[in-house]
């Protein structure tokens, strides 16, 4: 039962992952810690597009936020975020 819970959950990462605005938001969040206002601008989406695609991202901790004030900034969840992006660029270089 836990091997197919465990399945599960990767198929939803993978699921999230695979959305290329949602990869883009993850590159920009691999440089550092943004805002949605600084998303948005950077990759000239609506701030409310960026706050639905980041609550995904969220969802799956792929994300964390912290409040500062009235400004919440996002960055990845941890460093296996950061893994499972530098090694699957890696494996699509060696295609």
């Amino acid at each position: 039962m836990k091997e197919n819970e465990e399945i599960q959950k990767v198929s939803q990462l993978y699921k999230v992952l695979s959305d290329p605005t949602r990869l883009r938001m993850l590159l920009l969040l691999k440089l550092g810690e943004l805002n949605v206002t600084a998303i948005g601008e950077r990759l000239s989406m609506e701030q409310s597009a960026v706050s639905h695609q980041l609550k995904l991202l969220r969802d799956t901790h792929v994300v964390k936020s912290r409040r500062e004030g009235k400004t919440i900034y996002y960055t990845l969840d941890d460093h296996h975020v950061i893994d499972i992006l530098n090694q699957t660029f890696e494996h699509i270089k060696h295609q």
